[in-house]
């Protein structure tokens, strides 16, 4: 039998049975009044009314005791029902008091945790998904997944208050004086076979992709005639079997390009593998003196197999606008790099040149303005560029002007050459943000040696301008200008003087440069080919040909790139101090104080440190406005755009840089030293 004092009736039975007696009170009442008007009938009245209550009392007295008892009967015959139906429940099912103990559950629990001594213990003990702010929830339920002997359910957690729960039932047992306190009533739904569906369906999924081979005639111009099927064959061939392994289909769109189709699995594999079939594709040799480059590109993370397609679309212009021989996988947002260690190779021919002047002139002509901006802390190449391009504008008779910033020091005594007296418009230069309140819906904004927005000059610009135009030679990184109007970037060029000065030849019939402009774009060549003698092609001297044919003076040029006897100081501090990191990565701090340019002079020092033997790569750290500016230099070993890049920077494979903020110098050398570690270590460098 159930403690009397632990039992209680439910309210609204207990009134329920009581009513006779309350009705009494409305008995006596009326009586009183029937008596004031007529005495013989309030007697009447008051006699039935006694004998009411007499009746009300004794039947109270006699079955209330029968009727509880009968409820305690059924209440604990309901909850035994309730409670065998709760321990034969197909689920998972638990009672959890407010720090997670266990009071009650059913054998389908004890089935799921594969013990029976579940009482009182705390369910983190065996799920280790359920922390303490997982009971902390304002909802009616909270679900969550939890995981447990290789299986994986959906865990329902429902909050409520043990007198919430008492006052749902006729009749109820009261083991604690807290009935305000929280529990909680968890359910376990398996959803391991859910779970390997959706992954299973997640892994067969067909990714669509995009294969391009980078020189496919510059390869077979290196081969004999007899020989060129031959060599088209075999990569054919590596590329059939490599995706063939991978239950890949391929089919030849072009006679240099080709569209795949893999499972979302097989993926995974080829990234484990860092795509290995762009190795494979440059062993194909069978006398041919340049190596075949491919790049590959995929898109996934969408539901939509023509967004899917988008995404591969976007990835191999990437992998293109990088340099070639690589792998690009665009997953939704992220983007993922593989390859990329040759360096790429210049196109002798000028066809692409040639139609992007071409569409860059029917663009001018349709605007009213035309504003050209380069990089923060602009330098002569980029400067160079922008004044090259200035002198195309005006001769087509549109109004230009060149977006100015920060400068280096050698691009100093460049612009305080267009002057009025020189025969310059006074207002050739521009400060940003004077540019912002003068540009209208139809100008054009140009911006050349860079592909970031966050890194231009003035990036409220970009964001402005209606129609944009990119003109660099860096490789293409994850956060590029999107949205232009035409994109020119070929980072096998020396430079962005060097695309300049070809497209200025399209662009207008008779460009008069004059000798300044000449210098200008002559020493943009100058200083990124660290005196043409990095990354020079064919085309690098024919650009430098065209421009001493116009006027270029080499001792003026020269000129400008004298240091100032602190910036001197400055690099040679930095070259004494300078750490050898693995017997070939030379790291070294450049200090700032007193010179004119910081940035520059680390630059610089990158070059000078090159030309110690057994040194690979040399990376220069410049603590500048509060950030630190990185210098990354190889020769033809080491891609030290792949370093740059793991610090938010870019550039090319042997020429790249970053900005690190919240950082120091010191603290920038142990990250150096940590990626370069972490990249040798995955065989990435």
């Amino acid at each position: 039998m159930l403690n009397d004092k632990k039992v209680a009736l439910n309210g609204k039975i207990t009134k329920y049975l009581r009513w006779p007696i309350n009705l009494s009170i409305l008995w006596i009442v009326v009586t009183a009044i029937i008596f004031f008007i007529d005495k013989r009938a309030g007697v009447v009245m008051a006699f039935a009314t006694i004998v009411f209550i007499v009746i009300a009392i004794v039947m109270m007295l006699r079955f209330y005791p029968n009727i509880k008892r009968y409820l305690v009967d059924f209440g604990a015959e309901y909850s035994q029902i309730q409670r065998q139906m709760m321990h034969e429940f197909e689920i998972p099912y638990a009672l959890l008091d407010c720090n997670g103990k266990m009071l009650w559950h059913n054998s389908e629990m004890e089935k799921a945790c594969e013990t029976k001594l579940l009482n009182m213990r705390g369910i983190e003990s065996i799920f280790k998904e359920f922390t303490k702010d997982k009971f902390d929830f304002k909802e009616e339920k909270k679900e969550f997944k939890v995981e447990y002997n290789e299986k994986i359910y959906r865990a329902v957690l429902k909050k409520f208050k043990m007198k919430d729960a008492v006052d749902e039932v006729p009749i109820a047992v009261l083991d604690s004086d807290d009935d305000d306190a929280d529990m909680f009533a968890l359910y376990l739904f398996d959803d391991t076979r859910i779970q390997q569906l959706s992954k299973e369906n997640k892994n067969d999924k067909m990714i669509p992709g995009l294969i391009y081979i980078d020189n496919y005639e510059e390869v077979l111009q290196s081969i004999e005639d007899a020989r060129r099927t031959l060599l088209v064959a075999l990569i054919d061939r590596q590329i059939q079997r490599y995706f063939a392994e991978m239950d890949g289909l391929v089919r030849k769109l072009e006679k240099d390009k080709y569209f795949v189709v893999v499972k979302a699995k097989n993926i995974a594999i080829m990234q484990s593998k860092k795509f290995s079939l762009l190795d494979d594709v440059k062993n194909v040799k069978i006398g041919n003196e340049r190596t075949a480059t491919i790049s590959i590109g995929f898109g996934m993370g969408s539901d939509s197999y023509v967004q899917n397609y988008t995404s591969a679309t976007a990835a191999i212009d990437m992998a293109l606008g990088r340099g070639g021989d690589q792998a690009v996988l665009k997953d939704g947002a992220k983007i993922y790099y593989y390859g990329g260690k040759s360096k790429s190779v210049e196109k002798n021919t000028r066809v692409k040149a040639r139609v992007k002047a071409h569409a860059l002139r029917e663009l001018i002509e349709t605007r009213d303005k035309v504003f050209i901006m380069g990089h923060h802390l602009g330098d002569n190449d980029s400067y160079g560029a922008a004044i090259g391009l200035y002198r195309a504008i005006t001769t087509m008779g549109k109004k230009a002007y060149v977006v100015t910033g920060t400068m280096s020091s050698s691009v100093k005594p460049l612009i305080d050459k267009f002057t009025t007296d020189n025969g310059y418009e006074e207002d050739m230069f521009i400060a940003g943000t004077l540019a912002t309140t003068i540009l209208e819906k139809n100008d054009m904004l140009i911006v050349v040696d860079c592909n970031r927005a966050g890194y231009t000059e003035y990036p409220e610009l970009v964001r402005r301008a209606q129609t944009l135009v990119v003109i660099d030679h860096h490789r293409q990184s994850a956060d590029a200008i999107e949205n232009a109007h035409l994109s020119y970037i070929e980072p096998y060029s020396s430079s962005a003087c060097e695309m300049v000065t070809e497209i200025m030849q399209y662009m207008v019939d008779s460009v008069k440069m004059k000798p300044y402009e000449a210098d200008a774009l002559y020493s943009g060549i100058m200083m990124d080919t660290n005196n043409f003698s990095n990354r020079t092609g064919v085309r690098t001297f024919e650009a430098a040909a065209y421009l001493r044919k116009n006027g270029a003076d080499i001792v003026r040029v020269r000129k400008m790139f004298r240091d100032d006897i602190g910036d001197y100081k400055a690099k040679a501090k930095a070259i004494q101090n300078t750490e050898i990191f693995m017997d070939k990565y030379a790291i070294a701090i450049c200090p700032s104080e007193g010179t004119s340019m910081p940035t520059v002079v680390g630059a610089q020092a990158a070059n000078e440190l090159l030309n110690i033997k057994g040194i690979k790569a040399a990376f220069v750290c410049t603590f500048y406005n509060e950030k630190v500016y990185l210098s990354a230099r190889s020769i033809d070993e080491v891609n030290v755009q792949l370093i740059a890049e793991r610090l938010g920077g870019g550039g090319h494979m042997n020429l790249a840089g970053a900005q690190i903020e919240d950082c120091t110098c010191e603290q920038a050398k142990t990250l150096i030293k940590e990626i370069i570690q972490d990249m040798t270590d995955e065989g990435e460098i």
